[in-house]
């Protein structure tokens, strides 16, 4: 079996490993990273690419200063017990350091920008300025490296070309004032971007995910990191009661990869494997339900329990409302068309039973707790009138009168429910006509007040800030009233599994007497979540993975705090 040694070994290619494999080349590593996957970057590169970071420089440049001890007092009120009190305390006090460290070291960019909290009725919450989303970043600057980057989720493109950055997807998918000139602007941009245009049907201008990984891949670069892909982990290599390093699949050939300093996994969660979710997650569930990346199928889980690692937060998942289309591999979830006016989510008996624009995380969770055999929520109706369909986008079917429904893609079509009235929409959707017209008439009623008095739609900064500016009193509400009628099926869908490997302040991984396991971290996904079975803002996975990612290989490394 071929041997290669190098200080330390970064398994996985998402936000968390490439911090950590450029923190430990940056203080004097020999670092490899391998990636099972042939495209480098995970479910990161396909993410929105946002960070969820208290008290950052950038955000106090902007004069939105922010009180670390609030910021803590936050997450410590939505989290509780979930995770140590010290672990929040590491986080609040090294997510910011870990961003100003990164750029000022590496080519990693970002701004702080005005999206608030999740929860902002918990004290602490803040009305924007903690999440951070990426500088936007030109693909020519990657050279052959572009065309090994995981690309945006689908949801992301817009016609499967261009993606956008929070402030542009602010405005368009609300369409507020502004919008159609700024959708024209990048359209024009895209479209007369020569010679660009004759290699790919991709934007040059990278957003989000893809803006972050290729930021990252840029100063691993500079530092002469090398990526290994279609390089599966197979197992860890434990000596003398240590992890030494990992037996890597390398194009087909096994080889021993011993890490003098540590190995690093970052692997992902365990999202699209079907058993694991059987036997973990609440049910029902279903790998084709997850929006991650389909190698994301809990190889560093397993791993790490072979080796003697416990775990944590196992039946917890970033959870999302979302829909599935045929031939797509990863489900599509519903991050704003939720909070949009003239629309609703109903169960199978034609009730409503949440908050429709709270976080994408708070309403998949309802969408499971609220699972009953009386009133089943698995899967419910996403229901919305001409009003919507002629203003707003819902996944692939682009904003437009109902008489362009038929050249809609076919996929969109098989799902997609119509009906002249509500009546009729009801018999479509499985649901009773009497039952369903009461319920859209209560919620007519009060949404023409612009009042929720059911589940308070509308009464949060987070609700209002994906609403239509346009709309008043409330821009997340307006009767459901002009014909024709429409429903998709939705599902509790997720955006990867959040519990895993227990670990320390650094990222080191547990054993079942709660000490580390030496020469063993973990970050992100594969680990449980530092911030355990909540979202307390945009941002809040890659956050910790990055940060996580960062402590970790200061602490392989004996980088002094």
């Amino acid at each position: 079996m071929a041997r290669h040694e190098v200080d330390i070994l970064v398994v996985g290619s998402g936000a968390g490993a490439l911090t950590a494999a450029f923190t430990a080349s940056d203080a004097g590593a020999d670092v490899l990273v391998v990636e099972k996957n042939s495209r480098y970057g995970g479910t990161s590169a396909t993410s929105g690419g946002g960070i969820w970071i208290p008290a950052s420089a950038d955000a106090r440049a902007k004069g939105h200063p922010d009180d670390p001890k609030e910021a803590l007092g936050y997450i410590k009120a939505l989290i509780g017990d979930d995770v140590p009190e010290s672990k929040l305390e590491t986080y609040v006090a090294s997510a910011h350091r870990m961003l100003s460290y990164l750029e000022e070291r590496s080519d990693v960019r970002y701004t702080a920008y005005a999206y608030s909290d999740y929860h902002m009725d918990v004290a602490g919450a803040r009305d924007g300025w903690r999440t951070h989303d990426p500088i936007p970043l030109m693909a020519d600057e990657l050279g052959d490296d572009f065309w090994k980057m995981e690309p945006p989720h689908t949801l992301t493109l817009t016609f499967g070309r261009f993606t956008w950055t929070m402030e542009e997807a602010k405005l368009l998918l609300t369409m507020s004032p502004g919008a159609k000139s700024l959708l024209f602007k990048l359209m024009l941009k895209y479209a007369f971007d020569l010679p660009w245009r004759f290699k790919t049907k991709r934007a040059r201008r990278l957003t989000g995910g893809n803006a972050l990984i290729g930021r990252l891949k840029l100063s691993l670069d500079a530092k002469g990191v090398p990526i290994w892909l279609n390089s599966p982990m197979v197992e860890l290599i434990t000596e003398k009661g240590q992890i030494a390093g990992a037996i890597v699949e390398r194009d087909g050939q096994p080889t021993e990869i011993y890490a003098r300093k540590g190995v690093v996994l970052a692997t992902g969660g365990f999202d699209h494997n079907d058993e694991l979710r059987r036997e973990y997650l609440p049910q029902p569930t279903s790998a084709d339900w997850s929006a991650g990346v389909p190698s994301n199928t809990g190889d560093g889980l397993k791993a790490g329990l072979q080796a003697g690692a416990v775990t944590d937060l196992m039946d917890s998942a970033w959870w999302g409302p979302g829909f599935l289309l045929e031939g797509e591999d990863r489900a599509r979830i519903l991050f704003v068309e939720r909070a949009l006016p003239s629309s609703i989510i109903v169960n199978q008996t034609g009730r409503r039973y949440m908050n429709e624009a709270a976080s994408y995380h708070v309403a998949g969770g309802e969408m499971h707790r609220c699972n009953r055999p009386d009133a089943p929520t698995v899967p419910s109706w996403f229901v919305f009138d001409a009003r919507y369909r002629g203003k707003y986008m819902l996944g692939p079917m682009m904003a437009g009168k109902p008489s362009a429904d038929a050249r809609l893609p076919e996929n969109m079509r098989k799902i997609l429910k119509r009906a002249d009235s509500l009546a009729d929409l009801a018999r479509q959707i499985g649901v009773d006509p009497a039952v369903f017209a009461k319920e859209i008439g209560r919620f007519n009623s009060n949404a023409a007040k612009g009042e929720d008095p059911d589940f308070g739609r509308g009464s949060s900064a987070y609700d209002r800030h994906y609403g239509d500016a346009s709309v008043s009193p409330n821009p997340t509400l307006a009767p459901i009233a002009e014909a024709p009628f429409y429903a998709i099926p939705i599902y509790p869908c997720d955006l990867g599994t959040n519990g895993g490997l227990q670990t320390d302040d650094d990222g080191q991984v547990l054993d079942s007497e709660g000490r580390p396991l030496g020469g063993l971290y973990a970050v992100g996904n594969v680990s449980a979540a530092a911030m355990g079975r909540t979202y307390p803002g945009a941002g809040a996975t890659l956050g910790p993975a990055m940060t996580f990612g960062w402590r970790a290989a200061r602490h392989a490394m004996r980088v002094n705090d």
